[in-house]
């Protein structure tokens, strides 16, 4: 699926922003004329001074001061959130603790879908691959190691070879510590140092005595890489390079094991070893390629159920007064974020008049779309636009090229594809209703697209490999080129699956197959990692009782954090949690909300909020829109009380929503419900 753009500089113009951070202090020099990660799963290593620690499961790593410190952290929560403390357990240095030599930078000498390569100064490389329980270093030539913890050693204690040590702490951790040739330690109360050593050393936390046996077992093979590969559309395969001798044991999430291909040849999965993590449990895989499958879905441009003929009159009536009210109402906000929104919701007034057959409404919306995406692609909309930025490789926009708070940080990478994926929606669609168009802005338009959807790697590319999308995770991160304590975060989901729908649409308009198949599977793997993260169910054993109790959708979920409040609103406006998971409202939201249960259990959660004083009649309509899902005629008497909505809905999205919905029975949604082609199998 080769989907990049390789004209985008000549599209855009140029920009040397002054608010983009200087990537050259942490990557190596190698890497620079690359296009760079803005939200990747270790973006805190190269911000700043690169010492904010990251989640490299199950491990938080911090590199700081010329060493490498590992954190095996506990949970700890409250009914608004749940949260990880790090705790520098063991530090690894090369460099001696209060020694004259001066304190280097690390620098990151490669990295890939699945793994980060760290090299410290004297001769330490750190393989940082995602999910492995050891964390592995090549010591490149001869040089003593030094170890410290802020616990105290209770003792450590070595096989006969010398080749694998025990260290116990008093905060009841014990860790083990495997080494390719000999390896003579020396420890004090809270210190070992160890002779002049050359080879690969690894570390593990033991969190069951029953692992150790396993943890040996595994020991002397160890990925130095990972990539994950397109093989197919709705499946993806993870492979690893490795080193050492026998098989590698690497740790899956609770979304890896669902979607783990059943009868796998390849692999093992070892159930009864389990690592805790801020993600559920991780267990055991034995194997150096995984194979995940998710069921299909068809990116469908028009609402999957169908409208009943009875309906068309009361959408009609409202899709009329709504596009009568575009010729009046131009778009005003300079912001690329709602000026995205209104060009979307204009552009399903086109969809929803083709699936009620009011054809004679389209030159309106179709000369509304023009008006208001021309002047981005061209660069004739004064007040903002789309630039190029060379030295991270992306799309910035004007105000957010001088101002880093602007567009919500968009001139620093944050939000990219939830503010791209609305244009992205707007211009499927009038590729779609106006196919010359289509063709005459399809550069711009690719190039939009691959600024978060580029799958091309090295000097030829022009914006960096998946920019939001996490290939382990399975989800999107929006947080950009921003340090954060607790790594890197996302709200919405609903505006991630949003903008991979949005491009698989712009597939179907430009005829592109790979684009398609490429778009509807980040959007199916986006929608179950919501699912199985951001929807708080009870029943479950994600999180712990005392926040499920008091939560059904997480606010922003972070890579350390589960935290109920969001960016802007406190946890009590319980409408804003829901909407904000839910908009925009399109066909596809059906699959991501299919679980007709769950969709009762947060309406009935979210429903005392509406009786708070100030409420925006927007949030109501999302509330009443996930109520239809299982009631019909309250959520559209609901509906028809408001008086007013969302700047990105309308009345006629809902009514058109709610008449789309089934008979709030749960018809399993598990299989193949959502891509017709599954019922001819």
């Amino acid at each position: 699926m080769p989907v990049h753009s390789s004209a985008a500089h000549f599209v855009f113009p140029q920009t040397e922003s002054p608010v983009l951070p200087d990537p050259s202090r942490f990557f190596s020099p190698n890497l620079l004329s690359s296009p760079l990660p803005t939200n990747s799963f270790y973006q805190n290593f190269v911000l700043k001074n690169g010492d904010q620690p990251e989640y490299i499961q199950p491990y938080l790593i911090k590199s700081a001061s010329s060493s490498l410190t590992l954190c095996y952290p506990s949970r700890f929560f409250t009914s608004a959130f749940i949260y990880q403390v790090f705790i520098a357990d063991l530090t690894i240095s090369a460099v001696q603790k209060g020694s004259n030599e001066v304190s280097n930078d690390h620098k990151i000498s490669s990295f890939d879908d699945l793994s980060v390569t760290l090299d410290l100064p004297n001769n330490l490389r750190f393989f940082l691959v995602r999910g492995s329980p050891f964390i592995t270093c090549a010591v490149t030539s001869s040089t003593p190691i030094y170890i410290s913890t802020i616990h105290a050693i209770l003792s450590i204690s070595s096989n006969s070879s010398n080749t694998k040590h025990t260290i116990k702490l008093n905060n009841t951790q014990t860790w083990l510590l495997y080494s390719s040739s000999p390896l003579n330690l020396n420890s004090s109360v809270n210190t070992i140092t160890s002779t002049a050593f050359h080879g690969v050393i690894r570390f593990a936390v033991l969190p069951d005595p029953q692992y150790e046996s396993i943890l040996d077992q595994f020991s002397a093979c160890y990925p130095i890489r990972g990539e994950a590969v397109f093989t197919n559309p709705f499946s993806l395969e993870y492979r690893w390079e490795k080193k050492g001798w026998g098989d590698l044991l690497l740790l899956a999430h609770p979304l890896h094991i669902q979607l783990l291909s059943k009868g796998h040849r390849d692999i093992a999965v070892l159930k009864d070893f389990k690592y805790k993590s801020m993600d559920g449990d991780l267990v055991g895989v034995v194997g150096d390629s995984w194979a995940l499958h998710t069921n299909p879905i068809s990116a469908t441009w028009h609402s999957i159920r169908g409208l009943e003929e009875e309906s068309f009159h009361e959408i009609v009536d409202a899709l009329c007064r709504d596009v009568e009210a575009l010729k009046s109402t131009p778009i005003t906000t300079n912001s690329s974020y709602f000026y995205g929104k209104l060009v979307a919701r204009a552009a399903r007034f086109a969809l929803i008049s083709e699936e009620v057959s009011c054809p004679h409404v389209i030159p309106t919306v179709r000369k509304f779309l023009k008006e208001a995406i021309e002047p981005w692609l061209d660069g004739t909309f004064n007040a903002n636009g789309f630039l190029f930025d060379s030295k991270w490789g992306g799309l910035v926009t004007k105000l957010g090229s001088l101002d880093s708070g602007a567009d919500f940080g968009f001139g620093v990478y944050n939000d990219h594809h939830f503010h791209l994926g609305y244009f992205l929606y707007g211009i499927a669609v009038l590729a779609k209703i106006d196919p010359a168009w289509g063709r005459k802005y399809r550069p711009q338009a690719y190039a939009l697209m691959a600024d978060f959807m580029n799958l091309g790697r090295g000097s030829n590319a022009i914006f960096p490999r998946l920019r939001n999308f996490d290939l382990w995770k399975l989800h999107s991160w929006a947080g950009g080129l921003t340090e954060f304590a607790d790594g890197r975060n996302q709200e919405s989901t609903s505006e991630a699956v949003n903008a991979y729908y949005s491009a698989a649409l712009m597939g179907l308009s430009y005829g592109d197959s790979h684009l398609v198949a490429l778009g509807s599977t980040l959007a199916a793997l986006e929608m179950h990692a919501a699912q199985t993260w951001w929807h708080v169910k009870e029943g479950e054993d994600m999180y712990e009782a005392e926040f499920v109790k008091e939560n059904r959708v997480v606010g922003v979920l972070w890579s350390t954090k589960r935290d109920s409040g969001l960016w802007f609103a406190p946890p009590e406006w319980k409408e804003c949690r829901l909407g904000i998971q839910l908009l925009p409202l399109l066909p596809i939201s059906e699959i991501l909300f299919a679980d007709i249960g769950f969709a009762r259990d947060l309406v009935n959660w979210t429903l005392p909020a509406l009786e708070r004083a100030g409420v925006g009649e927007g949030w109501k309509g999302f509330v009443y829109a996930v109520q239809a899902v299982y009631d019909k005629e309250a959520a559209l008497e609901n509906t028809k009380n408001l008086t007013g909505y969302d700047d990105g809905n309308s009345l006629t999205n809902l009514l058109w929503w709610i008449h789309s919905r089934g008979d709030g029975k749960d018809d399993g949604h598990h299989g193949g419900r959502y891509c017709w082609s599954k019922h001819y199998h």
